[in-house]
């Protein structure tokens, strides 16, 4: 079955380095109100957003690079969501009450263009770099004209 063919979306398994296990816990748990799976000394599992991530404790972080992307610097190494527009915008306001720090902004980018997006960059207190974005035009997701 190729990708283009209609099938039920499943979810993405990823794991991520973190160097403090509890902090990144609470933070999955409390500030994006995912549930846990299994969890050992070494490592968590997440219910994130449907999507099963699981945090590996590491003795360090990996260094981070970062990319020229709309003259900010973005993290090359980072994962996340593309959200119903009105859910990222919840997911704004969630993250503003609770007053979690944001390495970019929200902001749109291609504003009035084709490929129209909000988005915007927080980190867990381990350093990991999570994007969410959303459409307006859920089209232009995959869409390589614009």
């Amino acid at each position: 079955m190729s990708e283009e063919e209609s099938q039920p979306l499943r979810p993405f398994h990823l794991a991520f380095p973190v160097d403090d296990l509890p902090a990144a816990r609470k933070f999955y748990t409390e500030v994006l109100g995912c549930t846990t799976g299994r969890e050992k000394e070494e490592s968590c599992v997440f219910k994130f957003f449907g999507h099963q991530i699981v945090a590996h404790r590491v003795p360090e972080m990996p260094e981070l690079s970062t990319n020229p992307v709309d003259g900010k610097k973005v993290p090359a190494m980072h994962f996340g969501l593309v959200l119903e527009w009105d859910d990222w915008h919840n997911l704004r306001a969630n993250l503003e009450s609770k007053e979690v720090e944001f390495v970019l902004g929200p902001y749109t980018r291609y504003e009035d263009q084709p490929g129209s997006q909000a988005t915007m960059f927080i980190k867990d207190p381990c350093g990991n770099h999570l994007e969410f974005k959303s459409f307006k035009d859920d089209s232009a997701i995959f869409d390589y004209h614009w």
